[in-house]
């Protein structure tokens, strides 16, 4: 890639106007590997009830592929719609948003009963100046229902599922307590691309153990899987979360920013120019660390800065 292709960039081209993606929060939504059907505890950096008082305090019903019913359906809703209500003026208003892509993105997002994502997808779709929905999930939580309904939305409307593929190394998926190995994400995304459907990965840089071997491996072998978009993403330590406590009793170093900046300009030099940019630096509250996470707008500086040095066009 010769000149940076954003996933703003992808949408102005295709829909002719500015538009944004407005992240979503469900509540009740988890995770397998934290309610223990894949793992328990979650992955390593993610956070973790167990040393986080704030999260016992939160919904206490929890669904999975397996509910029978969801007594949180109409709450959802109502969430789902005050989210998406007060964060369009801001994105209108700061960034000039005319249309918007709805993002469900904390947790797992196709991990529910079927009529509970369909009543949440389709309430998402119709929000004015709504024109999709992007979905982020794992690789082992999605139905072949699922996918299928989503293929069928996306006749008539921008649909992307976003994967967290994070890693292709399956002893690093093991130390991050992650709960599947790299042929799921193999398997899930061939069957999601075979379908047609628009697929973003997620990859981290500086994962327990790995080196510069490794991200370039995981690179390279993420882009053998067809993908339409990608997203970069450090890996930072935030509190309450087991890899706080290996940070802290020095069992965990978090990569500089030299090394990630590095790694970051080779994936971008090396990335097809169909294949666009959602994201590539971190921004997190309740940030441990390293200190260079802290604000996102030195960081993007600072990577363009690299870009323009390699000779990519920004």
């Amino acid at each position: 890639m010769q000149k940076l292709y954003t996933f703003g960039k992808y949408l102005k081209k295709k829909f002719h106007t500015k538009v944004y993606k407005v992240p979503i929060s469900i509540p009740g939504f988890t995770c397998p590997n934290i309610d223990g059907t894949s793992a328990r505890g979650g992955c390593v950096f993610c956070e973790n009830e167990s040393f986080s008082p704030n999260l016992k305090e939160k919904e206490k019903i929890k669904l999975n592929l397996f509910s029978k019913e969801n007594p949180l359906l109409e709450k959802q809703l109502e969430s789902l719609e005050w989210q998406f209500k007060n964060t369009i003026p801001f994105l209108k208003k700061r960034f000039g948003a005319k249309k918007f892509i709805v993002y469900f993105q904390s947790f797992t997002n196709t991990y529910a009963p079927f009529d509970t994502l369909k009543a949440l997808y389709e309430k998402a779709l119709s929000f004015d100046d709504v024109i999709g929905i992007s979905v982020g999930t794992r690789t082992d939580s999605i139905t072949d229902e699922t996918l299928t309904y989503l293929k069928d939305l996306s006749n008539t409307t921008e649909v992307w599922i976003e994967y967290g593929i994070q890693t292709s190394n399956d002893e690093t998926y093991q130390k991050i307590n992650r709960g599947h190995n790299f042929a799921n994400v193999v398997e899930t995304i061939n069957k999601t691309k075979k379908l047609g459907l628009n697929v973003c990965g997620h990859l981290i840089y500086g994962l327990p153990g790995e080196t510069r071997k490794d991200w370039e491996k995981t690179f390279n072998d993420t882009l053998a899987l067809d993908i339409d978009s990608i997203k970069f993403h450090p890996m930072y330590v935030t509190k309450n979360t087991l890899l706080a406590k290996d940070y802290e009793e020095g069992r965990f170093t978090p990569i500089s920013e030299k090394e990630y900046i590095d790694i970051l300009v080779w994936s971008i030099k090396n990335l097809p120019d169909n294949i666009s940019i959602q994201r590539m630096s971190a921004g997190i509250d309740n940030l441990l660390a390293p200190d260079w996470c802290k604000d996102k707008g030195i960081q993007m500086s600072h990577i363009i800065k690299a870009l323009k040095e390699n000779g990519i066009k920004v």
